[in-house]
C-alpha cells in the first residue's frame, strides 16, 4: 500500500504543470487540422450551405461528449482517460475495444492527414504523385518522435495560435471582400436564404455531411488524455469549454463565409474551400500563404496523433490490453517505445500504400473510416458517463441526445454512394477489435476457472 501511495506522489510531481488556457491552446492545436481546412470541402458538395447548420449540430454533440469525459476527468483523474473510464463502467473487454479503437482511429486520421497535406502540397507541383509526398510528411513526422517530447507542449501552442490566426485571416479578408472593398466578385454573394438553396440535396445529403463536420472537431478527447497535466484538475471543463465555444464560433462563421462567396458545386476535395473561396478576388498571396498555414498546421495535428498512439500503445500494453512487447523503451534514446512507434510506422506505410493504389477517392474514404471510428470511442465516453457519474435528469437527457446525433451522423454515411466504404471500413476494423476481445476475454475466464 505504501509503495502505491509513494507511485502516485511521484505521478503528481511529474504532472500539474499546464494551466487551463494552455490546455485549451493544446487542444486547439490538437483539433483544427486538414479535418476542417480540406475535409469541410467534401461536407460542402454533400450537402451545400446546410453544412453550416451540420457544424452547429456538431458542436452540440462535441460539447456534450467532452462535458461528460471532464466531469469524469475531475471526479476521477487517470491517465488512460476514457479506456480506463470505459473498462471501470463496463469491463476489461470495454477498456480493450476502446483503447484498441482508438488506436485505429488515430490511424486513420493520420493516414487522412498525410492524403490531405499531399493534396494541398499538389497546389505548387501538380505533377509529383500523392504517394510522394506522403512518405515524405511521415519520415518528417517519425524524425520529430525519434527527436523526443521535449518542449511539443509549447510548440502545439504556438502552432494552434498559427491556426488560429489562418482561419481569422480568411474571415477578416472574406468580410473585406462581401462588403465590396475587394474587387474581384462579379455576383452579389450572399446567405442562401430558400429552403432549396439550403439544402439543394436534402436530407439525405445534410446527413451524409454530418460526419465531416464531426470530424472537424476530433481532438477534444486529447483534453481529456492531457487534463491530468492541468494544476487544478477541475479546471478540465473550463478549458475544454472555452475551446469548443471559440473552435465553433470561428469554424461556423468561416464556412458560412464560404457559402456566401461561392457555389457549392465549385468545391471539391482536392483544394481547400477556403482557397476557392477567394479566387475570384485579386489577392494572389492568399492561397499560398493559406496554403502554407494549413500545411504546417496539418503537420502538426499529424505529428502529435502520432505522439499519441505511440504512447497510448505502452499504456496498453502496461495495463496487459496489447503484447508487453510493446511496453519496452529505449533508454539510450530518451526512453523512446521503439515497438509501438514501429507498429504506428507500419499503419502509415500501409495509408502510403493505399493513397498510391487509390488515388481518386482515398481521402474521402480514410476521413469518413476514421470520422465513425472517432465517433465509436464518443460514443462509449457518454455510456461510460451515464454509469460512473450521478446525473441531474436533464444531463441524462443531453446526454442521450448527445449520442443520438453521433448515431445520427454514423448512420448518414449510409445515404452516400461515394462514402459509404469508409462505413465499411470502420465497421471491418470494429469486429475484428470485438472478434480479439471476445476471444481473450474467453481465455482469461478459463484461466480463472482453472
Amino acid at each position: 500500500m505504501g509503495e502505491k501511495n509513494t507511485k502516485d506522489k511521484s505521478k503528481e510531481s511529474k504532472q500539474g504543470h499546464l494551466k487551463w488556457w494552455q490546455l485549451s491552446l493544446i487542444g486547439v492545436g490538437c483539433t483544427i487540422g486538414t479535418g476542417y481546412f480540406l475535409g469541410s470541402s467534401i461536407g460542402i458538395k454533400t450537402t451545400g450551405p446546410s453544412i453550416v447548420f451540420a457544424f452547429i449540430l456538431a458542436a452540440i454533440g462535441t460539447y456534450i461528449v467532452f462535458n461528460m469525459l471532464a466531469r469524469m476527468t475531475a471526479e476521477d483523474p487517470q491517465e488512460g482517460s476514457f479506456c480506463y473510464y470505459a473498462k471501470k463502467g463496463y469491463g476489461k473487454w470495454a477498456g480493450f475495444s476502446c483503447g484498441w479503437n482508438y488506436w485505429c482511429s488515430n490511424i486513420l486520421i493520420m493516414g487522412s492527414q498525410l492524403t490531405g497535406l499531399s493534396i494541398l502540397s499538389r497546389f505548387w507541383f501538380h505533377q509529383v504523385p500523392l504517394w510522394v509526398f506522403s512518405a515524405g510528411y511521415a519520415i518528417l513526422a517519425i524524425i520529430v518522435v525519434l527527436l523526443g517530447t521535449k518542449g511539443f507542449d509549447k510548440i502545439e501552442n504556438i502552432l494552434a495560435i498559427l491556426k488560429t490566426a489562418a482561419i481569422l485571416m480568411f474571415i477578416i479578408l472574406a468580410a473585406t471582400a462581401l462588403l465590396g472593398w475587394i474587387n474581384g466578385h462579379s455576383d452579389n454573394p450572399s446567405f442562401p436564404h430558400t429552403w432549396d438553396a439550403l439544402f439543394p440535396k436534402g436530407w439525405k445529403g445534410f446527413g451524409a455531411a454530418i460526419i465531416y463536420a464531426f470530424y472537424a472537431f476530433g481532438g477534444i478527447e486529447v483534453i481529456g488524455m492531457m487534463a491530468m497535466q492541468l494544476k487544478k484538475k477541475e479546471d478540465a471543463p473550463k478549458a475544454g469549454t472555452n475551446m469548443l465555444i471559440a473552435l465553433g464560433i470561428i469554424y461556423v462563421l468561416s464556412l458560412g463565409l464560404v457559402v456566401c462567396m461561392e457555389s457549392y458545386h465549385v468545391f471539391s476535395e482536392k483544394e481547400s474551400p477556403f482557397v476557392k473561396a477567394m479566387d475570384d478576388y485579386h489577392l494572389p498571396f492568399f492561397p499560398h500563404v493559406f496554403n502554407g498555414a494549413i500545411i504546417i498546421a496539418g503537420f502538426s495535428t499529424m505529428t502529435a496523433s502520432l505522439f499519441g498512439v505511440t504512447q497510448l500503445l505502452v499504456t496498453l500494453a502496461e495495463d496487459g490490453d496489447a503484447p508487453k512487447f510493446f511496453a519496452k523503451k529505449l533508454k539510450k534514446w530518451k526512453d523512446l517505445p521503439l515497438p509501438s512507434l514501429g507498429l504506428a510506422t507500419a499503419g502509415l506505410l500501409v495509408s502510403i500504400i493505399t493513397a498510391l493504389l487509390l488515388p481518386g477517392k482515398i481521402y474521402e474514404y480514410i476521413t469518413t473510416a476514421a470520422g465513425i471510428l472517432l465517433l465509436f470511442n464518443w460514443f462509449f465516453i457518454i455510456i461510460s458517463a451515464l454509469r460512473l457519474l450521478q446525473l441531474k435528469m436533464w444531463e441524462k437527457v443531453m446526454s442521450i441526445f448527445g449520442n443520438i446525433l453521433i448515431l445520427a451522423a454514423i448512420c448518414g454515411t449510409t445515404l452516400d454512394k461515394e462514402i459509404r466504404p469508409g462505413l465499411y471500413v470502420s465497421i471491418g476494423v470494429v469486429a475484428v477489435i470485438v472478434v480479439i476481445s471476445i476471444i481473450i476475454n474467453r481465455k482469461a475466464k478459463t484461466q480463472v476457472i482453472s
